[in-house]
């Protein structure tokens, strides 16, 4: 059905109940207060009309849901929490600026659906992050945002259970027969040779004790699987069918292996960036320590660490680095991200980037020094096992083309086609007394030269230094309260409760707005003599 553009009702009515209990209640710099004073300069219909029809029936007016959106993210409730939250408190309709909810009035609340609609507009407009421009555009306006940004991601906890091998073969099965129309699913079906109709969700029956049975099941799966995507050879697919027999190919490949006498098992090893559900296929395992895995995505921001807001806010797969994300969390920094305006030279000489060694890979200092960024990052330190020499312990001359070891023995850096270089000691570790300190390879010690190795050297020359230190411990930890802060409440922070990468990107967005909002009524935002200004110290 064609929506329009609802609007606000503008009533001169003097205040009602609820709002006389706000004023007097609520703290002088709560979001609630920020948002009932501003809420349509911060949020005016306008700046959603492009999300509507000319003609139809009316919305909820999009100022409205906007308020509720940075209420509903900052408390971490559901669609359907937010809606009973604005129909029955009254600091919700304090904020929104609907006053007590009178039988009759289309401001009295709405479905929790209609929140569902807003995002899936914003989600196919050309400007889905609207409401987080809003924030870091606000910042810039009254003077937050300096050329400081500190970077750091956490993991977000997928909404989906991580399935084993079997059962994510089973359901991909199910999910391309589901999706066929039934004609092609009829068609699919008589290719299938297993005892099993596929119309049961979770795991199929077999004697898990049996290590024969398990392994006939594997293979029986596999072989139900591969004669479905064969069904399909030459038939025209829509794009929910095509994407669902690719999603079957990827867990059939990703885990199986076939062995000499022609099965199919479970394979020994695991595939890189594997899918661990068919419920949200961009749901990866990933790592955020060596130690310490997690089932889903990563959040990534950067935060000017002077006024602590959320300059950039972005959402990636479990296996993407830290480093990845760079670009778009320093774009508002760099003259080359399109839509921003080109720094002047004495921003990008003053501009510093703060981050943990998960930015510190030797590609990644290039790229920020490429960009006219001071780099304030942790380089990795490199170690041996064993408590052995580490590379660090070796005098790396590149002018030189020469590597120099603990016993004073020196040997030219040999090029290598991929960039950098290698240095073998070969022979000299043989008779040397520092052999067992430093290597138990037979040929010798090799020490190998990153083709970013002057990035490397250099940068962890620096972060000896004491004023590097200095400032780097008095900054860095303020992204890590941030993040905690943003991520402090399970449901919709640390776990996330949407599926599908852009769908969690969009969300995270939210939250980093309502975080935002909440931290300008705190510095005290308010419109005076027709801008935007601070309280004054």
């Amino acid at each position: 059905m064609p929506v329009t553009l609802g609007r606000r009702l503008h009533r001169q009515d003097l205040p009602d109940a609820g709002t006389r209990f706000c004023e007097a209640t609520l703290p002088e710099r709560s979001i609630y207060r920020l948002l009932h004073a501003h809420r349509e300069r911060l949020f005016p219909d306008a700046l959603f009309a492009d999300l509507f029809r000319a003609t139809g029936r009316r919305s909820v007016p999009p100022s409205i849901l906007a308020v509720v959106t940075v209420l509903q993210r900052l408390e971490g409730l559901s669609d359907r929490e937010a809606a009973d939250r604005f129909a029955f408190d009254v600091r919700w309709r304090y904020a929104a600026g609907v006053g007590d909810p009178v039988a009759g009035e289309e401001t009295t609340s709405f479905a929790s659906t209609v929140l569902v609609d807003l995002r899936a507009r914003l989600r196919a407009s050309q400007d889905p992050d609207r409401i987080f421009r809003v924030t870091t555009e606000l910042a810039r306006q009254v003077g937050l945002v300096g050329v400081r940004r500190v970077l750091d991601s956490a993991p977000l906890l997928d909404a989906v259970a991580t399935q084993d091998t079997v059962t994510l073969v089973r359901s991909a099965i199910r999910g391309l027969l589901r999706a066929c129309p039934p004609h092609l699913a009829a068609q699919v079906r008589q290719g299938l040779q297993r005892a099993d109709d596929y119309r049961a969700p979770g795991k199929p029956a077999c004697d898990w004790d049996d290590p024969a049975a398990r392994e006939r099941l594997v293979d029986e799966l596999t072989r139900d699987g591969y004669r479905a995507l064969h069904a399909l050879r030459g038939q025209p697919l829509d794009q929910r069918v095509r994407e669902a027999a690719e999603l079957l190919a990827v867990v059939v490949g990703q885990d199986i292996e076939e062995t000499d006498d022609g099965r199919f098992r479970i394979a020994q090893a695991t595939a890189p960036d594997r899918i661990i559900s068919t419920v949200d296929p961009q749901a990866r395992h990933g790592h955020k320590t060596a130690a310490h895995g997690f089932d889903g995505y990563k959040a990534h921001i950067a935060i000017d660490p002077d006024s602590e807001l959320i300059i950039a806010a972005e959402a990636s797969t479990a296996t993407t680095s830290d480093a990845e994300l760079t670009d778009r969390l320093l774009g508002d920094l760099t003259s080359d991200q399109p839509g921003q305006p080109a720094p002047t030279d004495g921003q990008l000489a003053q501009a510093v980037a703060y981050g943990d060694s998960s930015y510190g890979s030797g590609a990644n200092l290039a790229h920020l020094a490429s960009l006219g960024l001071q780099a304030r990052v942790k380089a990795p330190v490199p170690t041996a096992p064993g408590g052995r020499y580490g590379k660090t312990a070796f005098g790396i001359d590149l002018a030189a083309g020469t590597v120099t070891c603990p016993a004073k023995v020196t040997v030219p850096i040999l090029p290598s086609r991929q960039g950098g270089g290698r240095a073998r000691f070969g022979r000299a570790c043989s008779l040397c007394p520092l052999r067992d300190a430093c290597t138990t390879s037979p040929a010798g010690r090799t020490v190998s030269i990153h083709p970013h190795e002057a990035q490397l050297l250099a940068a962890r020359a620096r972060q000896r230094q004491p004023d590097w230190l200095a400032d780097y411990r008095a900054t860095r930890p303020k992204v890590e309260r941030k993040l905690a802060h943003l991520l402090r409440r399970r449901h919709g922070g640390r776990r996330v409760r949407m599926r599908g990468l852009v769908r969690i990107r969009q969300d995270f967005k939210l939250l980093a707005a309502a975080v935002n909002l909440a931290r300008l009524a705190v510095l005290d935002l308010d419109w005076r003599a027709g801008r935007w200004q601070l309280a004054t110290a």
